[in-house]
């Protein structure tokens, strides 16, 4: 699995994370990302030829109560691009980090696109 650090900011702002080189197609790698509640886990997400193409969202499951939704199957249901969590196989919509299983349930996204071959993520 890769891994990146982005640079400490204090509020809100773009911030380089990785390259497109350390993705893996239709799969997760997990990222450390600076916010500014501090720093946390993000499960990336690259899906090249869909639009889109990038999604981040938390790598922390909350049902498993461990970070391991980048290690997670990515799929489709119902037309929706989803992770299904690999310990508990609840299923988490990349859009918008809502689980399918439990509508109480919601993990963090942010912003991520590429600017060239960098990822840009927005926390």
């Amino acid at each position: 699995m890769n891994t990146a650090t982005a640079t400490k900011t204090l509020t809100q702002t773009w911030q380089a994370l990785c390259h497109r080189a350390d993705l893996v197609p239709f799969s997760g790698v997990a990222a450390w990302v600076e916010t500014a509640e501090g720093p946390a886990q993000v499960a990336l997400f690259y899906l090249p030829g869909k639009d889109p193409e990038l999604y981040a969202l938390d790598h922390h499951d909350p049902m498993a109560g461990a970070n391991v939704n980048a290690r997670g199957i990515v799929g489709d249901l119902k037309g929706e691009p989803v992770v299904a969590s690999p310990l508990y196989k609840h299923h988490y919509r990349l859009a918008d980090g809502q689980c399918l299983e439990n509508p109480g349930l919601r993990l963090r996204t942010w912003a991520v696109s590429f600017k060239g071959d960098e990822v840009g993520i927005q926390a």
